[in-house]
């Protein structure tokens, strides 16, 4: 079945110290048009997203975001003793002087020294990107599963409000060649009519060469082969509804060939009904080019 253009999926995972989530959004597009936000500190990851999106997704603008968060402060805390060494001469200085000028200081604590800066270091950890790499990229596919089944859930709404339409145009187009028919007599005793004022009014006519251009006119009015062309049009449309893939270039196509007959069938009309029954087939068919528009 088809599916639509327009699609949202959303997912987060996480794994040691990172977290993360994921948004895959997507609306209509003539081609396929991939806007990956994704940290470039973690190499490979672009490029690989990029490739599992290309052979998932034929059409539509596609952004897919991915928002990673490392949890701080797991790291061991240690004393860096160089620092703390000079802390505590400047400590032993501080106090000599204090002596020396008769002032009695309150003795140093343990917590006093540990809060200066340097003495307590947090050890930090090093990322593993190329294994956060491979997790992320394991994790994406049921990301863009997810993508693509609502996009297959919009695709079937999409068929069934199509195929609505198709019904209609294929029952317009049975009233086009229903009223053919009822004015093809019309049509007929016109000429006549008009043939026998030109014969009675004019001497010396080529009888032959009138024949011919009366014959060319009636031809021209003729509108069986766009009633055929348009059944045909109908078929061809609900075979394309019912593949799989990418059929939307296809269709839109199409509909440029439905919108053509209809606007030859409602030149050639020369009828008040046939003539609504034209331009009742053109709206539906600017409808379903609407819809067309957003199939992949």
């Amino acid at each position: 079945m088809i599916r639509s253009m327009t699609g949202f999926a959303s997912a987060s995972g996480a794994s040691g110290p990172h977290s993360w989530g994921w948004e895959l959004r997507s609306v209509n597009g003539k081609g396929l048009d991939l806007r990956l936000r994704v940290p470039d500190w973690v190499d490979g990851l672009e490029a690989g997203l990029r490739k599992q999106l290309t052979t998932a997704i034929a059409r539509g603008n596609v952004t897919c975001n991915l928002r990673i968060t490392r949890e701080d402060g797991g790291g061991a805390l240690t004393v860096n003793a160089d620092q703390l060494e000079t802390v505590l001469d400047a400590l032993h200085q501080i106090e000599a002087r204090a002596m020396d000028a008769g002032i009695s200081l309150a003795p140093s604590k343990a917590t006093d020294i540990v809060t200066m800066r340097g003495v307590l270091e947090q050890a930090t950890t090093v990322d593993d990107a190329a294994a956060l790499c491979a997790t992320l990229l394991a994790e994406f596919p049921a990301v863009v599963e997810d993508f693509n089944a609502m996009r297959a859930r919009e695709g079937a709404a999409l068929a069934r409000v199509l195929e609505a339409q198709l019904s209609e145009v294929a029952d317009l187009t049975a009233q086009a060649a229903t009223q053919a028919q009822t004015r093809k007599k019309e049509v007929s005793l016109t000429l006549q009519r008009n043939l026998a004022r030109v014969l009675d009014n004019a001497e010396g006519v080529d009888a032959d060469r009138l024949a011919q251009e009366l014959a060319l006119i009636a031809v021209k009015s003729d509108i069986t082969e766009e009633i055929d062309r348009l059944h045909a049009h109908v078929d061809a449309a609900r075979a394309l509804l019912a593949q799989d893939g990418a059929v939307g270039r296809k269709l839109d196509f199409l509909m440029q060939e439905f919108n053509r007959e209809a606007n030859t069938l409602c030149a050639k009309a020369q009828n008040t009904a046939l003539t609504q029954i034209g331009l009742a087939l053109k709206a539906v068919i600017d409808q379903m080019r609407e819809q067309v528009q957003n199939v992949e």
